[in-house]
């Protein structure tokens, strides 16, 4: 639990979610916070359920799967960090709350890799057990730090939300070149060992 609490890093996503949420209302707000963490919730039940068997019929690596949350990311931030997220005719066309808050902020590369390995190294069902119960908890929590972290908004008002706007992209920015760099060292590992053992 506290390894998945640590990747999701509920805390973490305060900023960014105000920073995509600041031009909402408090009822918008908190509904974007409840569609976000169900999303989250269904995608990383999904794959603890089948995770290893989607990976395996769609032949991807999860360094792909790194690769794609990372680009995926990176032109969130952009839109943050040139102002385009604030403007009313592009938040309309799409659903903050499922792409990018629900996946692949929360149900993120990280966390759907490190699902799939707990219950591959799980020894029993009491286990399997322990691990739902992680699961359930972690998304309580980010729930409920969403949920009220529309205080903030009061405190900081438009202008605050703008600066938090621009700090978010930089650091959601960080992230997916973080998850893009580890993607593409997974790749370079993988040739290099493959090399190494035809003899080249």
């Amino acid at each position: 639990m506290v390894t998945l609490f640590v990747i999701m890093d509920p805390p973490g996503i305060v900023p960014i979610y105000l920073a995509l949420t600041g031009t909402m209302d408090k009822r918008e707000r908190n509904r974007a916070a409840l569609q976000a963490t169900l999303l989250s919730l269904g995608v990383i039940s999904l794959f603890a359920l089948l995770g290893q068997q989607i990976i395996s019929y769609l032949h991807i690596d999860l360094a792909a799967l790194q690769g794609a949350g990372g680009l995926l990311l990176l032109l969130v931030a952009l839109q943050l960090l040139t102002g385009k997220a604030d403007d009313p005719n592009e938040s309309a066309t799409s659903n903050i709350a499922l792409v990018p808050l629900g996946t692949p902020l929360l149900a993120g590369p990280g966390a759907i890799v490190a699902v799939i390995l707990f219950v591959q190294q799980a020894p029993s069902h009491a286990d399997y057990l322990w691990i739902a119960l992680a699961i359930i908890v972690i998304h309580f929590l980010i729930y409920l730090v969403m949920r009220f972290s529309g205080l903030l908004v009061k405190i900081l008002r438009r202008g605050g939300i703008e600066v938090l706007t621009r700090i978010a992209g930089v650091l959601l920015a960080a992230i997916a070149v973080q998850l893009i760099a580890d993607a593409v060292m997974s790749y370079a590992a993988h040739f290099e060992s493959s090399a190494g053992a035809t003899g080249w």
